[in-house]
């Protein structure tokens, strides 16, 4: 929202500058982003009258002026605009004056030189000089009765500031002059000065028909007819320069006097052409297969989400948005059909949008606009465009007001003793009073609880929490003490056994991952495709079309980050991320970081593609595969041991995934992407990746102290034949039962597979497990027999569980 300072100060004007007036703003909570000077500062420039004008002798392009500055004698200033004529008011440049900086950025001192042979004493100006338009065509020509003499910083305002202010999107009542005059006076307790119409007089009967056939849409709609006016007319100087300060262009009197009352009162309005509307209107939703040529150019399908506003052949608007080319009135109107109506913001919100575009129309109605105050705009339009494009031929209808369906607010209750705990300060009921008075908040009040109903220009009080916004507001937020929180602030003690999610990035940093960061929604096709999951927890209004689910795992987005990288030729990707995910639990409670029905757990994810290691001559190329992923996950857990179990999972190959066990619990899954959706996603090869539950990496073992033992330890390799269905870690589970059991386990101190072996001398269902085992007697002397009972007792073990045989 941009408004010019000295327009709001026509309606309010508080007794403090302009800088203390953009702070009050700021801290009601109209914030402001930017106030800017109308025009840059320059001195000596005056409202000058060219008396004559001779060609210059020795330029074709140049004239000789004599120029009355209101000094009582005639200055002679060559000129070169194409403009110049005498008669004509314009700018001038007085010798001695400083102009804004050009283009080498110093400012521009005017002196007495000569210009071809001829005494130039001044300089006659254009708006673009001056840098107050960027209009260049020639000189700024000013009104017949411009007083000569007077300082154009006066004369034309230039002293002026421009207030461009971020409003939230409750503070639609601040979407014109008029709201935020009314918060300045609430604010300041300065009297609010409305703008006065005089009301034109009805000089015929004439109306036009007009139907509500959806008071869904329209709960209001006034409107009336006003004919033999002059389009032509040209817009006054002063609601240009309103307009041009509120940051819109002029286009045409009949144009800018419904932008005006816009920007003046928040009320958009609409004037139809009259000669081309046919029959009556028809305020309707629209109908599958209709299209509108809009004014913008554009050609748009309707449907029956949309409201219009039809005649008897055809839509002629979008209502609330924007009006149609066919009935756009243009310099040749005469005839018009002023129309002002409230639309029910909800049957606005989002219809714009549809069409990507905006209007400040639509801007407005979406949020709400004064639905009490239609027939009151519509005689502030009319008495503007009189004034302005009346002709002795004006005639002017009585006004068509159409009340279907308006708002009925209820009143909304606030405690004074809530407010008072809520921010914080020892409110009295007379301070509330006073700052509902201030604020024209109708209410009435008992026992300590107000009873407050909205204005019709307010459609954001629908809660307690509202008002008690209002009046911090009013209050002061400055006015508010800081105090330190009452609340004991003891540091808590991180538990030892559980380590931060931070360690855990750096963890994965050290062994060369990269973090990356994704939306937690994501494309439906990739839940389906990564989890199985056909029906995922979809988004009410989604972003965009592709985030339109939440997701269930990492897998998608991780495969993502992998091809955006591998698009822009990265030829090895190693990025991991810690996120939630989302699934349906109908035990899950709502509390503070928790949602009813929906489980969030974290997780921890990493995928590897390309080669293991960047190019180098130390070691040979190679694709990465599972088991040097295998090898990062059991690096992350370390020291607790993870146990690897055969299984399928919908984005894995299933010959090459397991899923991921600690203390027999499953915590996640390990693999190689699905054949199939590396040909779906374009990716020239596999990518490896695991996903693990954040808490259970999160938990740590807390260590325990031992002695190193003074006794030397051995080692031995076991070397077992067996069926090639056999897991290795089936064969390393029976090794441990043993152990476990047996009294002459305690000697091993760790099994480690270190070789696997397929081919000749073996059968072609047969491979070959070799197995080194550590073994050490804390107590005493490692002897022979006690190692070799214990090798013996584990082949014999495995002979009996897997159908394992020693390897010859």
């Amino acid at each position: 929202m941009q408004f010019s300072e000295n327009w709001l100060r026509s309606m309010v004007d508080p007794k403090m500058t302009s800088d203390e007036l953009s702070h009050l703003l700021t801290m009601s909570g109209l914030e402001v982003e930017e106030v800017e000077a109308v025009a840059p500062p320059f001195t000596n420039v005056v409202v000058a009258e060219v008396k004559e004008v001779a060609k210059h002798p020795d330029a074709d392009r140049l004239n000789v002026c004599q120029v009355d500055v209101g000094t009582g004698t005639l200055l002679n200033i060559v000129c070169g605009a194409p403009n110049v004529r005498a008669g004509m008011k314009a700018i001038c440049a007085k010798a001695g004056a400083v102009l804004p900086p050009g283009g080498d950025g110093k400012p521009f001192a005017i002196k007495v030189g000569k210009l071809r042979g001829v005494e130039s004493q001044g300089m006659m100006c254009s708006a673009k000089e001056l840098k107050i338009s960027e209009e260049s065509s020639g000189l700024m020509e000013l009104p017949a009765d411009a007083p000569v003499g007077a300082d154009i910083r006066d004369y034309l305002g230039l002293d002026d500031l421009k207030f461009t202010i971020k409003l939230t999107p409750n503070k639609a009542d601040c979407l014109s002059v008029l709201g935020v005059a009314r918060e300045v006076s609430a604010l300041t307790g300065t009297a609010l000065h409305l703008p006065t119409t005089k009301q034109v007089a009805v000089t015929t009967d004439e109306t036009l028909p007009v139907r509500i056939s959806a008071p869904d849409l329209c709960g209001r709609f006034s409107g009336r007819v006003i004919r033999g006016l002059d389009a032509r007319a040209a817009t006054p100087d002063w609601m240009k320069q309103r307009l041009e300060r509120s940051g819109q262009r002029s286009v045409s009197a009949l144009v800018d006097i419904s932008n005006y009352v816009m920007l003046e009162l928040g009320r958009p309005t609409h004037v139809f052409d009259l000669a081309k509307i046919h029959g009556g209107l028809d305020v309707r939703w629209g109908r599958k297969g209709e299209s509108l040529k809009l004014l913008n150019g554009n050609t748009v399908d309707v449907d029956e989400w949309v409201g219009v506003i039809a005649d008897e052949r055809e839509i002629e608007s979008l209502a609330g948005i924007m009006g149609g080319d066919a009935t756009a009135v243009s310099l040749d109107t005469t005839d018009i059909y002023l129309e002002a109506a409230f639309w029910w913001p909800n049957a606005i919100q989002g219809r714009a949008r549809k069409y990507n575009f905006s209007t400040d129309a639509a801007h407005r109605f979406e949020r709400g606009v004064d639905y009490a105050t239609t027939v009151e705009h519509i005689e502030r339009i009319t008495a503007l465009i009189v004034e302005i494009c009346g002709t002795a031929a004006t005639r002017v209808g009585p006004v068509d007001d159409q009340c279907v369906n308006l708002p009925q607010p209820k009143p909304v209750a606030m405690r004074t003793a809530r407010a008072a705990k809520v921010i914080g300060v020892p409110l009295t009921d007379e301070v509330v009073a006073d700052i509902f008075t201030r604020l024209h908040l109708p209410f009435t009040f008992d026992g300590g609880v107000f009873q407050v109903t909205s204005p019709s220009y307010r459609f954001d009080i629908e809660i307690e929490e509202d008002l008690i916004e209002e009046v911090a507001r009013v209050y002061g937020f400055e006015n508010i003490p800081t105090r330190p929180p009452v609340a004991p602030s003891s540091m808590l003690i991180a538990p030892e056994d559980t380590r931060s999610l931070f360690a855990i990035r750096h963890q994965l940093a050290d062994l060369g991952f990269q973090e990356t960061v994704n939306m937690s929604f994501v494309e439906a096709q990739w839940e389906q495709d990564f989890a199985g999951n056909t029906e995922p927890i979809r988004l009410q209004n989604p972003i965009a079309s592709q985030m339109s689910v939440m997701r269930s795992n990492l897998v998608g987005s991780l495969l993502a980050n992998v091809r955006y990288n591998v698009n822009r030729k990265a030829g090895r990707v190693r990025v991991f991320e810690i996120g939630a995910v989302f699934s349906r639990n109908p035990q899950a409670q709502d509390g503070p970081l928790s949602v009813a029905g929906v489980d969030q757990p974290k997780r921890v994810a990493a995928i590897a593609y390309g080669p293991v290691v960047d190019e180098q001559w130390g070691e040979r190329s190679r694709a990465v595969d599972f088991f040097d992923l295998k090898a990062d996950l059991e690096a992350l857990f370390a020291p607790a041991t993870l146990r690897f179990v055969k299984g399928e999972h919908p984005a894995l190959h299933p010959g090459r995934s397991a899923f991921v066990e600690l203390d027999g619990a499953r915590i996640g899954f390990i693999g190689e992407l699905h054949p199939r959706w590396l040909q779906k996603y374009d990716l020239a090869q596999a990518p490896v990746l695991f996903e693990v539950d954040a808490e259970a990496a999160r938990r740590r073992k807390l260590p325990a102290y031992a002695e190193i033992s003074k006794f030397p330890g051995a080692t031995r390799d076991l070397a077992l034949v067996v069926k090639q269905g056999v897991p290795a870690q089936e064969v390393l589970d029976t090794f441990h039962a043993e152990i476990a059991v047996n009294p002459a386990g305690k000697i091993v101190q760790a099994v480690v597979l270190f070789d696997e072996y397929r081919g000749k001398g073996l059968e072609t269902d047969e491979k070959s497990l070799a197995f080194r085992f550590g073994l050490q007697d804390t107590q005493s002397t490692l002897q022979d027999e006690a190692v070799d009972a214990i090798m013996a007792a584990l082949a014999r073990a495995a002979q009996e569980k897997v159908g394992a045989r020693l390897r010859a």
